[in-house]
């Protein structure tokens, strides 16, 4: 398979890791985790930046048409999730212990980025459980982008965290010889 080929495959693959696992997540109501970003981390680990950007932007936008609009403008979260883990995988691996400090950039980056969006648009509130928590921040005094950021890090600390490390533990698992095609 050409390297082309297999790496749009990948991140394929990674999109609709993305969706379903984001699905299940939602569906069981597991607390702290979203899982919506293993597919971009994959493909960040495995492709480098510009595909992990790119698995990050396509899964938005197909979740937007096709699940809800709100997610559109948070694509720049879920791009630069892809991006960074690229740079960091390029530069580093992507082993455990790279993933857990990884995970932790990440807890902090996807909320910066993400809580202004947030802010902005629909005034701190995206539609999920954060947002209970974030109402009572509000309602205690906290200024709306603090109330919105609060939560926002408490659950990317441990979403991004596990994330990284369940790519990591995946890529650890793949056999050699598809890693040295797939990273060429």
């Amino acid at each position: 398979m050409k390297r082309n080929t297999l790496s749009i495959t990948i991140s394929a693959l990674g999109i609709g890791l993305n969706i379903i696992l984001a699905t299940l997540a939602k569906t069981f109501n597991i607390p702290f985790l979203f899982l919506d970003t293993i597919g971009t981390i994959l493909s960040g680990a495995l492709l480098g930046p510009f595909f992990g950007g790119i698995t990050g932007l396509i899964t938005n936008v197909i979740t937007a048409m096709v699940n809800n609009p709100i997610e559109l403008p948070f694509a720049i979260v879920n791009m630069m999730i892809g991006i960074v883990v690229g740079i960091i995988s390029k530069k580093f691996g992507f082993t455990i212990k790279i993933a857990v400090l990884t995970g932790i950039l990440l807890a902090i980056l996807a909320p910066l980025i993400g809580t202004p969006i947030a802010v902005s648009l629909f005034g701190g509130l995206a539609g999920g459980s954060m947002d209970i928590l974030t109402g009572w921040l509000v309602k205690s005094g906290q200024k709306i982008f603090t109330a919105a950021f609060i939560p926002r890090i408490m659950s990317n600390l441990i979403d991004k965290i596990a994330s990284c490390v369940i790519v990591a533990m995946i890529i650890n698992k793949l056999p050699n010889n598809l890693l040295n095609k797939i990273r060429g």
